[in-house]
């Protein structure tokens, strides 16, 4: 059964930026790509579960704050020759507005 969670509107995240959507299971960043592409992660990196919301964006991949593991932002997978994965969530825009798929 889908769980989607309405989030906000496209321009409610700065473009490179995140917000945070806190939820039961814990919290889920929601980021914008600079070509305006939407990816929703766990907020919390698989490494030492730094806040992947306050992270840097380039591309399509985010730098966590803490020891600089990059994540991508299509599958939530560190990139080489880090190990781990944060959890991706599905994403639904539509007319600028922005959901998640909560499991």
């Amino acid at each position: 059964m889908s769980n989607w969670i309405a989030v906000g509107t496209v321009d409610d995240i700065p473009k490179l930026g995140s917000r945070v959507l806190q939820t039961p299971d814990g919290d889920v960043a929601v980021f914008r790509t600079a070509d305006d592409r939407i990816f929703a992660l766990r907020d919390q990196c698989p490494h030492k579960g730094g806040p992947l919301s306050q992270g840097i964006v380039h591309g399509n991949t985010v730098t966590c704050p803490l020891h600089n593991w990059k994540i991508s932002l299509e599958n939530g997978e560190a990139q080489g020759p880090d190990e781990g994965c944060a959890g991706h969530y599905a994403v639904k825009v539509d007319a600028g507005n922005i959901q998640v798929e909560l499991k």
